[in-house]
């Protein structure tokens, strides 16, 4: 496990992580440029904060270590707690008292809680980490470099389908992210020849799943897929395969984290996510990938590679605008991102459309033995 940086105080409360700053004196002398983090880093989904943390920190490090900017980075944490409400007290303490203009955020429901409070105070959100459909073109401020489930549904489903998958069942969360990605499910696989034939919703604190493998094995599908998060998608893979539950398990990226791959039921899972090629020879992906492996001696997950692009993009932004004489705040960084439209990002050059959102190609892995995973389409 990444260890946990900061002092997290639940959602209203807000610590300073300390700045990465440059070592030129003048430039630490110049008011630094205020971003801050919206991440679950308490809790059962604080896994997915230490992961989020881990990438961002990475690119801090290396935009110091190039002097990319005039002006020093101050980097503020608040612990949404993974909830719409952690997400809206956090994002009014992160813009109107530390005054941030850039934000990293993660998870659906605490994206929405933020958004509009971003839109009043003109300040960017930037999410690596939540795939709800709805979460393309909530507002001009709020940029997505993760695709989305409905485009990782979209490419899931003539696969299954194809591969005889075609009666699917699904268990998800019954939030913003759960029921986006089952109505996309629905949608996707009835295009694609197959049907979802029962849905069953769960709550996000909810951990006793025998009643849901009770009611998966009368309905009988070719497979059965959930969205959920954090320490609950191992319950559900678990209290499934316990209780009977032989069919095939798919699974959106959610599931791409440590705690899942070292899970011994988690063999055969397939599930969908962003194409990343750590052997690319492109000289920002290289560098990532031989600096990650040489600190946490092994390969990044693709989490980590978002929220490397997100402070990366920034400052790709923010040195746009110092020599272009332009002050750097929410308006102008939006500005030059459609100006401006395509970056030099880890995984190859990193294309925004007019919502804010990047293009990235979707593979399908599965798990296997001792957390090994390959890709299979």
């Amino acid at each position: 496990m990444i260890g946990r940086r900061g002092l997290m105080i639940g959602a209203t409360m807000a610590s300073a992580i300390p700045a990465l700053t440059y070592p030129d004196p003048a430039q630490a002398a110049a008011s630094p440029y205020m971003l801050g983090t919206l991440f679950p880093m308490s809790g059962p989904n604080a896994e997915y904060g230490e992961i989020f943390t881990a990438g961002a920190d990475m690119a801090l490090a290396h935009v110091a270590a190039d002097k990319m900017l005039r002006r020093p980075i101050v980097m503020k944490a608040v612990d949404s707690l993974a909830t719409p409400q952690g997400g809206a007290i956090g994002m009014s303490r992160l813009v109107n008292v530390d005054r941030a203009i850039y934000v990293l955020v993660g998870f659906t429901g605490v994206s929405k809680a933020a958004a509009p409070i971003g839109m009043r105070a003109k300040s960017i959100l930037v999410n690596g980490g939540g795939i709800g459909p709805d979460l393309a073109g909530l507002t001009p401020y709020f940029w997505n470099v993760i695709p989305l489930a409905n485009k990782e549904v979209e490419r899931l489903a003539p696969w299954a389908v194809a591969k005889g998958l075609k009666r699917i069942a699904a268990v998800y969360v019954d939030d913003p992210y759960g029921i986006g990605v089952v109505s996309s499910l629905k949608s996707s696989f009835s295009k694609a020849g197959g049907k979802v034939v029962a849905a069953y919703p769960i709550s996000p604190t909810d951990q006793e799943f025998a009643a849901i493998a009770a009611k998966l094995r009368a309905v009988k599908p070719d497979a059965v897929y959930f969205a959920s998060y954090g320490a609950q998608q191992s319950e559900i893979i678990k209290q499934l395969r316990n209780n009977g539950v032989t069919q095939q398990l798919l699974s959106p990226s959610s599931v791409d984290i440590p705690s899942v791959h070292a899970l011994p039921q988690s063999k055969g899972l397939i599930y969908t996510a962003q194409s990343a090629d750590w052997n690319s020879p492109d000289p920002v992906t290289r560098r990532f990938v031989q600096d990650w492996k040489a600190k946490y001696h092994k390969d990044p997950v693709p989490y980590n590679q978002n929220y490397y692009n997100a402070v990366l993009l920034f400052a790709l932004l923010a040195s746009a605008l110092e020599k272009q004489g332009k002050p750097v705040n929410g308006e102008n960084l939006r500005n030059q991102l459609l100006a401006q439209r395509s970056f030099p990002l880890v995984g190859g050059t990193g294309v925004f459309d007019d919502n804010g959102d990047i293009s990235l190609p979707i593979v399908i892995k599965q798990f296997q033995a001792g957390g090994k995973v390959v890709k299979i389409a």
